[in-house]
């Protein structure tokens, strides 16, 4: 009989395995659950070389999983000055007079729409107080930025362009750019001429980040890009990485046959604890920005066109990644973007099912939501990103839908309620990474969905685990603490399950096992 690499013993253990709900001590064998019982199921498995942890009576669930999170393609877009904090126009213009200049720029991230107090964004709003240093502010929600004349001319923008995807450079009445650049291709001209860091800084940027992941209990995450592979593979060659990633590459509006068969010929390709296993593609963009794509346009006569331009080339992409066994999430948001992926997934037929997943599902009408379990299509939500907006619907995101469908935000409770699979994660850097605040805001959502009722403890935890799984198509080998199953496990001083939202969101985590190894052990 093989011996134990790992036994955690004096644990409360609730397994979500329906064999055995509950444990008090797990053995791992070679990253692998080997034994799941009590110490005396255990003790046979511990050798001279089994390293045993005793947790005390902490709460061992199955290792928390991020169902869309960007580590690797975030830490660009998490560079320079933090914003996140900025409420108006003055404290903006005194965050980049203080902030540090790189290679002569000034980089920040994270600003809120709200702090434009619903003024126009305008690079006349701060080039007064940067003198004739180019500056490129990331909005909070990725998907638009600002920056300023300087910057613009150092990458050759000087009035509207066309693309292929749903992009914008915002001019005014006169052809001038006002620095305001909606949706990837707009800014990536833009962030095509910023300062670039070095490997070493990249690399040790991304251990330092995966090890601040796993302190908060991450074990994994479905990485909702194609990140920097070949970073990736360098680090994790180097050391191991303390989350285990999968990794979704984009696939934008104008993919070529030879583009989406280069996307086919990427999956699988991994190493130790990563691995290529999905595309993502985008069907719209984001509320606050108006690109969500909306059945009824928005209250500034937005919303009512699709990132791609033909919708039906979209699912003529799909499709065919589908037919050759590529799974596919899509980033949907408004209303007409979840209603046109279900219809993709169901002209797919018996095939499509528990294959594909929406993600974000901000805003949708009673209609839709029993099609995600008819038509076996998870749906991945983000929990934090409620914080974005205000009970009083006084946020940009409110107004912008209006009450009605400000109403439908961010339908946990009743996608659930519906049979769909429920995966959760938190969109880092678009909200924290902490994975005790995404089972707690699930529990409690913030803002224009706290007039609905959130998840329950266990419904949270599994969105974490069981339906994180489901959602990657991995329910056969993770989500469980069962034997034969990844030993990724979290260890927590609360019961998840029981205790209440508040008192999730602060526990002490006691351990986090990524693979059968300690990537966090409190002190």
């Amino acid at each position: 009989m093989p011996t134990a690499d790992l036994i955690l013993a004096g644990a409360r253990v609730r397994t979500l395995d329906p064999a055995r709900p509950t444990a008090t001590a797990v053995a791992v064998t070679d990253g692998v659950i080997s034994a799941v019982g009590d110490a005396s199921d255990v003790r046979d498995w511990r050798g001279p070389g089994t390293q045993v942890v005793r947790l005390d009576g902490a709460h061992l669930v199955p290792g928390l999983v991020d169902s869309h999170s960007h580590p690797v393609w975030g830490l660009e877009l998490a560079t320079g000055a933090d914003l996140s904090e900025v409420t108006g126009p003055a404290e903006l213009r005194a965050a980049l007079t203080a902030a540090e200049r790189v290679d002569g720029w000034v980089i920040g991230y994270g600003l809120d729409h709200n702090a434009f107090a619903g003024r126009p964004i305008d690079r006349d709003l701060i080039e007064d107080v940067l003198g004739d240093a180019p500056a490129f502010l990331r909005l909070y929600d990725g998907h638009s930025a600002l920056a300023t004349g300087a910057a613009l001319t150092a990458a050759g923008v000087n009035g509207p362009r066309a693309f292929a995807q749903r992009s914008e450079i915002v001019c005014d009445s006169t052809g001038r750019p006002t620095g305001h650049l909606i949706e990837h291709a707009a800014m990536d001209l833009v962030t095509a001429v910023l300062p670039r860091q070095s490997y070493a800084e990249r690399r040790a940027r991304l251990v330092a980040l995966l090890s601040a992941m796993a302190a908060t209990g991450l074990t994994g995450a479905h990485v909702m890009d194609g990140g920097d592979l070949d970073l990736v593979t360098a680090v994790a060659e180097e050391t191991v990485l303390p989350l285990r990633l999968r990794f979704a590459p984009w696939c934008m509006p104008g993919a070529s046959k030879e583009e989406l068969d280069a996307l086919i010929a990427l999956q699988g390709r991994g190493g130790r604890h990563w691995t290529v296993g999905g595309v993502k593609f985008f069907m719209d963009g984001t509320v606050e920005g108006g690109t969500a794509w909306l059945e009824h346009a928005d209250c500034h006569g937005q919303g009512t066109e699709a990132f791609w331009p033909d919708p039906e080339a979209y699912a003529s992409a799909l499709r065919h990644l589908h037919t050759a066994g590529v799974r596919t999430a899509t980033h949907a948001i408004g209303d007409a973007a979840v209603r046109h992926v279900l219809d993709v997934v169901a002209g797919l037929g018996a095939s499509g099912r528990h294959a594909h997943r929406i993600e974000h599902i901000e805003t949708a009408p009673d209609a839709l939501l029993p099609r995600f379990a008819e038509l076996g299509v998870a749906a991945s939500m983000q929990p934090p990103h409620t914080a974005y907006t205000r009970a009083d619907g006084s946020d940009e995101w409110s107004r912008r839908l209006g009450e009605r469908r400000a109403d439908r935000a961010w339908r946990l409770r009743d996608l659930r309620d519906a049979g769909a699979t429920v995966a959760l994660g938190s969109d880092w850097p678009i909200a924290p990474f902490d994975a005790r605040t995404v089972l707690a805001t699930a529990q409690a959502p913030k803002g224009a969905a706290s007039r609905r009722a959130g998840l329950t403890g266990l419904e949270a935890l599994e969105g974490m685990t069981t339906h994180a799984a489901r959602a990657a198509g991995e329910a056969d080998l993770a989500g469980r603490i069962a034997p034969g199953h990844r030993a990724d496990l979290t260890a927590l001083a609360v019961d998840p399950v029981s205790a209440p939202a508040d008192e999730t969101a602060t526990a002490d985590v006691r351990l986090t096992v990524t693979g059968g190894r300690v990537t966090h052990r409190a002190k």
